[in-house]
C-alpha cells in the first residue's frame, strides 16, 4: 500500500530547488555538529567517537561489542580498541552475561558519565525550543526524516567500514592516494 509520502513527485522548479536547499543545510548542520561534538569531546579528554559511543550507551544501556559495532557502523575491530579506551579511563566495564557467561556485555560506568553529560540537558533545552514553532504534522516529518537520515547513515558507516572502496569513498575529495 503505497502512501503520499512514497510517492514520487514530479520535479518541479521549487521542489529541485528545495531538496539542493535540504542537501546543503544538512551539509552545513553535519559539520557543525560535527565540529561542536569534536569541542565537547576535547574538554572531556576524550575523542569525538568515543563521546558518541558512550551516548550511545546511555541511550541503550549494556550492549555487546557487536551490537555496539551494529548501532555505530565501526568495525568490530574498531570498537573492540574503542571499548579498551573507554574502559582503561573507567568510563566503561565489559561484564560476563549473566544467562550466557560466553557474551560479554560492555556497560557504561554511570556515575563516571553523568557529570560529563550533563552539558547535553543544556543543549537539549535549547534544541526543544527550536521546535515549539512547528505544528505536530512538522514535528511528525521532522521526525521521520531525522529517524531515516540516522539509518541511512549508520548503513553508508557500515558500507564503508565493510569495504574500503566502497563508492561513496571514490569521491576525488575524499581520495587519499594519489
Amino acid at each position: 500500500m503505497s502512501t503520499r509520502r512514497d510517492t514520487p513527485r514530479l520535479a518541479s522548479p521549487r521542489r529541485k530547488q528545495l531538496v539542493e536547499d535540504i542537501l546543503h543545510a544538512g551539509r552545513e548542520s553535519s559539520a557543525a555538529t560535527v565540529m561542536f561534538h569534536s569541542v565537547i569531546a576535547a574538554r572531556a579528554g576524550l575523542a569525538a567517537t568515543d563521546t558518541k559511543t558512550l551516548d550511545t550507551l546511555m541511550r541503550l544501556g549494556p550492549v555487546t561489542a557487536g551490537e555496539l559495532a551494529q548501532h555505530t557502523g565501526l568495525a568490530t575491530a574498531s570498537v573492540t580498541s574503542l571499548i579498551d579506551r573507554l574502559e582503561e579511563k573507567g568510563l566503561v566495564r565489559r561484564a560476563r552475561d549473566a544467562n550466557d557467561r560466553r557474551r560479554v556485555i560492555v556497560e557504561p560506568v554511570r556515575e563516571r558519565i553523568s557529570d560529563g553529560m550533563s552539558v547535553f540537558g543544556s543543549i537539549r533545552n535549547a534544541y526543544a525550543a527550536l521546535l515549539t514553532v512547528y505544528s505536530d504534522d512538522q514535528l511528525a516529518t521532522i521526525l521521520d526524516f531525522m529517524r531515516r537520515s540516522a539509518q541511512r547513515t549508520r548503513e553508508m558507516t557500515a558500507e564503508m567500514t565493510a569495504n574500503p572502496k566502497a563508492a561513496i569513498l571514490n569521491a576525488p575529495c575524499l581520495r587519499t592516494d594519489d
